[in-house]
């Protein structure tokens, strides 16, 4: 669609559809925070590095999984920027770019919201794997872990779950109606 054939709007349309614009500070601003955890896992590594020699096995297998955390949480960082300036804001116009996210050729708000509720529920996996690795420290003084605590964390996960399989159901739903209506 060229400039000449798209529909005049009135002024009080073009500044409600122009203001999806004011949400590309926030994207700005999750870009600046994307680079906050690189210097995150850049600090995590390095002492990973400098003590490997010195740490158990069970403290590296900590490290590495706060390191899988940290990416999984730029990786979700990538998906609403991306995908949420592609999908609220404006179009990136990536179809022939040899670097284009695969997945981002089939974006919109529901699918977003189903990759977004499954790379939560895989963050808190590696956070509850994360609490069970050390929960051997459990009941002894200066714990960082209570039953109470380790309760929560776990019932917190199952809501995710629980959360995502409603968030995909809704949406299978809709698209269903939405097939069956045309």
């Amino acid at each position: 669609m060229n400039d000449s054939s798209a529909p005049q709007l009135n002024p009080l349309q073009k500044l409600i559809f122009s203001s999806r614009w004011l949400q590309l500070p926030l994207y700005l601003g999750l870009i600046v925070a994307q680079g906050v955890y690189v210097v995150l896992f850049m600090k995590e590594l390095w002492h990973l590095i400098s003590h490997a020699t010195s740490l158990s096995e069970q403290l590296i297998m900590l490290a590495v999984l706060g390191l899988i955390d940290v990416v999984m949480i730029s990786n979700l960082l990538v998906m609403v920027i991306v995908g949420g300036y592609e999908t609220f804001v404006s179009r990136l116009n990536l179809q022939s770019h040899p670097d284009q996210p695969e997945w981002l050729s089939h974006v919109n708000a529901s699918v977003l919201k189903v990759k977004l509720a499954m790379a939560i529920i895989g963050i808190s996996s590696i956070h509850l794997l994360k609490t069970f690795i050390d929960i051997g420290t459990l009941g002894s003084e200066g714990s960082r872990y209570t039953e109470t605590g380790v309760m929560w964390q776990t019932i917190i996960h199952c809501v995710f779950i629980l959360s995502a399989i409603g968030i995909a159901y809704t949406d299978k739903l809709m698209g269903t109606a939405i097939v069956k209506k045309h």
